[in-house]
């Protein structure tokens, strides 16, 4: 196993060498290509789909970083050059699958040589996506390898996630996991599935299994004024949700606010959140004794 790990690949969509918004400290940020969830509101869009090598990117790209290139016998494939990218993202404009033909397939040595590159100024790593956990072997090789490695194992290696991984996938991943950030998007499950696609169920006990081996390092909220539905016109929060949320014990909450940024289609009409309603949102977390609240900057 050991020596597969060096080798194995994923396909990412962008490396942020320092964030200091993807869990605590200075972190090393790499975001996956793919996700199984269909969000309207989605803020990386082009993070969702995987490229199908149509071309329709090339003919807006200004810059002549993209071509189709000859691959297997009778197969052209979209290719990206970095050198001549101007980062207009024209392409990922007008993709129609949701994609980036910018990705790049990079191996978990890679990873590890940027770690090592930048490990000085770095608290840890952050997986995130698209949805990370749809590359599991990838992210537990990285993260295993990561820990095994003596001058990278003080690095802590964290998952943002929408929290659709069943609990097999979590148990292989848990033993080199040092915490997850998961999303709730809606309560209800008819709400969840209108505002991700998917249903709610997985994402309940994946919040429930992580805060159980005290690895739920940080529960999202999102709030959509309208749509979302963890707080009534009254301002109280929904009863189930207040039960939920007691069995999970003590965990730190973030809540989130919609905003237009990056989004596409018919959630571009959506309203955005206002502070105040976030505020209100937060106020009745912590009059349960729910917390700590952090707020985005909005």
């Amino acid at each position: 196993m050991a020596d597969a790990l060096p080798t194995r690949s994923a396909l990412v969509s962008k490396v942020l060498p320092f964030s200091c918004v993807d869990g605590p400290g200075n972190r090393l940020v790499l975001f996956l290509q793919g996700c199984n969830f269909r969000c309207p509101g989605c803020h990386n869009p082009h993070t969702i789909g995987q490229c199908d090598d149509c071309g329709d990117c090339l003919v807006v790209c200004p810059s002549g970083a993209l071509t189709l290139a000859e691959g297997h016998p009778g197969k052209r494939s979209v290719r990206w050059q970095a050198a001549l990218c101007t980062d207009c993202d024209a392409c990922l404009d007008a993709c129609p699958r949701s994609s980036n033909p910018k990705t790049a397939t990079m191996t978990v040595a890679e990873v590890l040589a940027l770690l090592r590159r930048y490990g000085p100024l770095l608290s840890g790593i952050t997986v995130s996506g698209g949805e990370a956990t749809t590359q599991l072997p990838f992210v537990t090789d990285l993260f295993t390898a990561i820990k095994a490695a003596p001058d990278l194992a003080h690095l802590s290696c964290l998952l943002d996630s929408n929290g659709s991984l069943g609990e097999a996938g979590w148990q292989r991943l848990l033993p080199v996991l040092d915490g997850a950030m998961i999303d709730l998007k809606g309560w209800r499950d008819s709400v969840h599935h209108a505002l991700t696609g998917q249903g709610r169920e997985r994402v309940l006990a994946s919040l429930q299994l992580l805060a159980r081996v005290g690895k739920l390092a940080e529960l999202r909220l999102l709030h959509v004024p309208g749509r979302t539905d963890f707080i009534d016109a009254d301002g109280k929060l929904d009863a189930g949700l207040v039960t939920f949320l007691r069995a999970l014990g003590p965990v730190p909450i973030r809540l989130n606010g919609f905003r237009h940024h990056g989004v596409r289609g018919e959630a571009t009409g959506w309203q955005e959140a206002a502070m105040d309603e976030l505020d209100g949102l937060s106020n009745a977390l912590k009059v349960k004794g729910f917390g700590p609240i952090s707020l985005p900057p909005l």
